[in-house]
């Protein structure tokens, strides 16, 4: 039985007075069944990007960004890595209070995880200074679209810019478009949008299999009861920053994996 101490809801505390009032709790992103080969994701649209942060560039002598990678043999929409070796990979929104992601990171970094991240490009704009502390802190970075609204139903020159904002401000601020491409709002990725982030530079679209629900703010205990339930050898975990329950379950969470001999590495130690 996973159990959230009184030493965990402190760390929400600590993560500022803000976390449970700023804009972070309206970005849900997930939502159905997990998809056979990727799954689930609604949320809210954040504001229009702001261009005042769009002209940042990497700081001299800073983590090289690493860039897409394909993976022969492995699907346009990966779910899931191997199930032959004891990794999982535990992937996040990118969007909310930053107060939140740092608490989660700092989380993940003092067990010794490295997380991947997904990030909205809105959010890019508003914290440029967060996609190097990603870098920095050893995970992975990605594209989660620049506004976070419904990618798949948008018209091809709409659904194009979305993915290329949105890689247009990761390259600003690291160097590179991003490891990874996640769609917004939608269990997969429809046929265009593969395409068309496949054109943008992104060789798969990223899903998971393990959908861990605390956009629904079900609390801590059953966020750490459903990822514990469904994770298995190479398990990609939807998770989001912007939650205070996932901060209170992130430490459970990793103490069980550990427990259970599953290492939480990003995506790309995961598939290599």
């Amino acid at each position: 039985m996973v159990r959230v101490t009184t030493t965990n809801r402190r760390g929400v505390l600590r993560a500022g007075a803000g976390l449970v009032t700023g804009g972070a709790l309206a970005a849900g992103c997930g939502a159905g069944k997990t998809a056979p080969a990727a799954t689930p994701d609604p949320g809210s649209p954040t504001a229009s990007p702001s261009d005042a942060h769009a002209t940042s560039r990497p700081s001299a002598g800073a983590r090289a960004a690493p860039a897409p990678r394909a993976y022969p043999g492995l699907p346009a929409q990966i779910a899931h890595g191997p199930r032959t070796r004891p990794q999982v990979a535990l992937t996040f929104h990118g969007q909310g209070d930053p107060g939140i992601a740092h608490s989660l990171l700092d989380t993940a970094e003092q067990h010794g995880a490295r997380l991947t991240v997904l990030a909205v490009g809105t959010w890019l704009d508003e914290h440029p200074d967060i996609a190097r502390r990603i870098l920095d802190g050893g995970h992975d970075l990605g594209n989660h679209t620049q506004r976070h609204i419904s990618v798949n139903e948008m018209a091809e020159a709409d659904a194009r810019k979305e993915i290329t904002d949105c890689a247009d401000r990761l390259k600003r601020l690291t160097g590179s478009i991003g490891t990874w491409f996640r769609p917004s709002r939608s269990p997969t990725a429809s046929a265009l949008v593969v395409r068309l982030a496949r054109e943008a530079g992104y060789p798969h679209v990223l899903s998971y299999d393990v959908d861990s629900l605390d956009y629904t703010r079900p609390g801590a205990a059953a966020v750490t009861r459903k990822v514990l339930a469904d994770v298995q050898k190479g398990s990609v975990v939807s998770m989001h920053f912007g939650y205070p329950d996932t901060v209170t379950a992130l430490p459970d969470v990793l103490h069980e994996l550990d427990r259970r001999g599953l290492r939480a590495v990003t995506t790309t130690e995961l598939l290599s």
